[in-house]
């Protein structure tokens, strides 16, 4: 894993000196006042190379600048209904913090089916989520805890897994190379439960393409991990798929308090207020409108990107061969039997 030197950090802030004051100006909106902890991260992302570094921070602020996303966070989701069918098929959600005081971020990658809107819509969520986590939920964190909080952790609930879990390859591709070119290394840990066979027989193929500093990032807990993420959370901060074995990810057990899915949740709740209070205050007489922000889609190969698409073609290499494996058996079945 990578050093990285006070000179090269000293370089990166003299390059970002330079750039224009537009970018500035989004530049503070990304810092939120601790510039270094971005050139940290983004040099961190380009293995220590000042120049590719500065060149990934540039693209991602002039993409900003060009999508808006300054101003996301003023762009409800509207009507409500609508965002609650985003909410119960896009599975996010923030159910606490860590003892540390890093935010948790639950995601029910096997049920979330994506298919009560558009790819725009669940992009928008996504960096809504994103936006407010960088610049409400981490600065309230670092002021409650009395220290710097810029990073997060994420449990990712693999219950329903299954091929037809990826049908949505592309958005899912997309939401990945939005994360890696604009939010690079906000996540210290990726916590997997609830991982059926499937998963575990494809992560020993998907493993090594994964850089090592990614890698380290990862770890697979038996059944629910309730015993292992009670080592660095309190049970009231515990997803609700972790809350006890076999209860897996469903989108409606427990109360709707409990559920941090929901659009019901207090931290959805409070989400959804702040943009709708924000879009207010922006534009006070027009009414809000109604309709997707559709921002631009990268298209470069990154390292999220490259780990999904090989997860799916393992997926399906492994479903075919257990089709054919079935279907072998049948036939000697029926050999027996005639």
């Amino acid at each position: 894993m990578c050093v990285i030197s006070e000179e090269a950090i000293n370089q990166f802030g003299v390059l970002m000196e330079q750039v224009d004051e537009v970018l500035k100006t989004t530049f503070q909106n990304v810092h939120q006042g601790c510039p270094r902890d971005v050139y940290l991260r983004f040099l961190t992302a380009r293995e220590g190379n000042v120049a590719n570094a500065h060149k990934m921070l540039v693209d991602s602020l002039t993409w900003r600048v060009q999508n808006e996303i300054d101003d996301i966070l003023a762009k409800p989701i509207l009507p409500t209904e609508l965002c609650r069918a985003i909410r119960d098929s896009q599975l996010i959600g923030m159910p606490g913090y860590t003892r540390e005081g890093l935010p948790i971020f639950a995601f029910g990658a096997g049920l979330s089916t994506f298919d009560k809107a558009s790819v725009h819509y669940y992009v928008q969520s996504h960096i809504q989520i994103n936006e407010y986590r960088d610049r409400v939920v981490m600065p309230a964190a670092s002021k409650k805890y009395g220290k710097p909080i810029n990073k997060s952790v994420k449990v990712l609930d693999m219950t329903g897994l299954k091929l037809s879990a990826l049908n949505q390859i592309k958005l899912l591709t997309i939401i990945s190379s939005i994360d890696d070119l604009n939010y690079p290394e906000k996540v210290v840990a990726y916590y997997i439960v609830n991982a059926p066979y499937i998963f575990s027989a494809c992560w020993k193929v998907v493993k090594p393409l994964l850089q090592e500093r990614t890698r380290k990032k990862v770890q697979v807990l038996s059944g629910c991990g309730q015993d292992d993420l009670l080592k660095i959370m309190d049970y009231s901060s515990l997803p609700h798929f972790c809350r006890r074995e076999g209860s897996g990810s469903s989108k409606y057990s427990g109360s709707l308090n409990e559920n941090c899915y929901s659009l019901d949740h207090p931290f959805h709740q409070q989400l959804y207020d702040y943009i709708k209070q924000q879009a207010l205050i922006r534009r006070p007489v027009r009414p809000v409108k109604q309709g997707s922000v559709h921002v631009d889609f990268p298209d470069a190969v990154t390292e999220g990107t490259e780990f999904v698409q090989t997860l799916a073609s393992e997926f399906q290499k492994f479903e075919k061969q257990n089709g054919l494996a079935q279907s072998l058996d049948d036939l000697n079945i029926n050999d027996h039997r005639s």
